[in-house]
C-alpha cells in the first residue's frame, strides 16, 4: 500500500463507509498524497466523522496542503481511486496501533517497565511527536505535583493543554493562591508559539519519564480502601480501629476511600440505580436486599435501590424477597460486594460517576 495511504487505511477500518465499487483502474498521475486527498474529501462529503486528529501532526499538515492545491476531480477518477483503496483495505491483514506510546499499550506487561520508560524517552526527542498526547492521558495525580511545583507560566501551559474537565479538577485542587496565580498565567498565553509549547511539553514529558517507576498504579489509601470494601464488616471495623490509634489522618483518609453498601444512599446517583440491575443477576440482588432488613442503615441502602428502579422490577423483587426467607450473615455479604463490585466496574467504565464524600 502506498504509505500515504496506510495511515488512512489504520483509521477507516470500515469499508462500508465508502461505497463505490473497484471497477476502473486509477488513472496515471496521481501521487499517493492526492490519491489520500481524494479520499480525504470524498469521505467529508458523504458526511463520515473522520478521527484526523489520530495521525501525527505533520501528516494532518500534509494532508491539509495537499487539499489546498487541489482543485476538480472527475467522476472516473474517484472511483478508480476509491476503488484501488478499497482493494488496499481487502488485502490488509494486520494492523497496527501507530506510534510508539499504541505499542507500548498494546505490549503493556510483556516487556520491563526501564524498557517501556527508555522507548518513551526516545520518541519524545523525536520532533514529529506530540508530547501533549501522553501528557493530556495521564492521570491527574501524575500531573498534579508538576503545575504545582513548576513556574506558574509553564503550568499555565499545561492547564491550557489539558481537556476542560481534567483542567479544572487539577485546578480546584490546588492551594488557593497557587490556583490563583496560574489562572491569571493563562491571561498571558495567548501569543505563545507552537514550537515553544511542543519544547515545554517535551521538557515535561522527559520530566515525567525520568520519575522511579512505581510499584503500585493507586496510592496506598486507595488499595486499603478497595480491600476493606470486601472485606467482612467486623473485620473492616475492626481494622479502621487500629488505624486510627495508629494514624488517624491515614484513618481517615481510608474512611472516605470506602464505599460499602450502606453508603450506597449517599454516594449514588438516583438516576444510577437502574445500571446496578443490568451487572447483577436478580437471585443475588434478592439475596442482598433480603439480606439488608432489620438493619438500619443497610435497609435504607435497599430502599434506596428499590426506589430508584422501575417500579413493575421493584415489585417483583419485594415479592421474591418475602419469599427469600431468613439470609445468612456471609451469604448476604458476599451479594452486597457483587453489588458494590458492579458499581466500582460501571464507574471504571464511565457509566457513572460516584458523588465525593464531604472531607472536613
Amino acid at each position: 500500500m502506498p504509505q500515504d495511504l496506510v495511515p488512512l487505511a489504520r483509521i477507516f477500518p470500515d469499508r462500508r463507509a465508502v461505497t463505490i465499487s473497484p471497477t476502473t483502474t486509477v488513472r496515471p498521475g496521481l501521487t499517493p498524497r492526492q490519491k489520500a486527498a481524494v479520499i480525504v474529501r470524498h469521505l467529508l462529503t458523504e458526511g463520515s466523522s473522520l478521527p484526523l486528529a489520530s495521525l501525527p501532526e505533520h501528516m494532518q499538515a500534509a494532508l491539509a496542503e495537499q487539499m489546498g492545491k487541489m482543485r476538480l476531480i472527475d467522476r472516473v477518477t474517484l472511483d478508480a481511486v476509491v476503488g484501488e483503496f478499497l482493494s488496499e483495505l481487502e488485502s490488509v491483514g494486520l494492523a497496527f496501533p501507530g506510534g510508539i506510546e499504541g505499542a507500548l499499550s498494546m505490549m503493556d506487561g510483556h516487556i520491563s517497565q526501564s524498557a517501556a520508560s527508555r522507548l518513551r524517552r526516545m520518541a519524545s526527542a523525536s520532533s514529529k511527536v506530540d508530547p501533549w498526547e501522553r501528557i493530556t492521558a495521564l492521570p491527574i495525580d501524575r500531573l498534579l505535583p508538576i503545575l504545582a511545583d513548576e513556574a506558574v507560566e509553564v503550568g499555565a501551559v499545561m492547564l491550557s493543554k489539558l481537556p476542560v474537565p481534567k483542567a479544572a479538577e487539577i485546578l480546584g485542587r490546588l492551594p488557593g493562591d497557587r490556583a490563583r496565580r496560574v489562572a491569571y498565567a493563562v491571561s498571558m498565553t495567548g501569543n505563545t508559539d507552537p514550537e515553544t509549547v511542543r519544547r515545554i511539553g517535551a521538557a515535561l514529558l522527559a520530566e515525567l519519564d525520568n520519575q522511579p517507576a512505581r510499584a503500585f498504579d493507586v496510592g496506598p489509601v486507595e488499595r486499603v480502601g478497595a480491600i476493606l470494601n470486601v472485606s467482612p464488616s467486623l473485620t473492616r471495623d475492626d481494622v479502621l480501629e487500629g488505624l486510627e490509634s495508629e494514624d488517624a489522618a491515614f484513618a481517615a483518609e481510608v474512611r472516605r476511600a470506602i464505599f460499602t453498601f450502606v453508603h450506597i444512599p449517599a454516594r449514588l446517583s438516583p438516576r444510577d440505580a437502574p445500571k446496578i440491575t443490568r451487572l447483577v443477576e436478580q437471585p443475588i440482588l434478592v439475596t442482598a436486599l433480603a439480606a439488608a432488613q432489620g438493619k438500619p442503615k443497610l435497609a435504607e441502602a435497599a430502599e434506596f435501590i428499590l426506589a430508584n428502579i422501575s417500579q413493575r422490577l421493584a415489585q417483583g423483587l419485594r415479592e421474591e424477597m418475602e419469599t427469600r426467607g431468613k439470609v445468612k450473615e456471609k451469604e448476604g455479604e458476599d451479594a452486597m460486594n457483587a453489588i458494590i463490585l458492579a458499581i466500582r466496574q460501571l464507574e471504571g467504565a464511565g457509566e457513572l460517576t460516584l458523588i465525593q464524600p464531604e472531607t472536613d
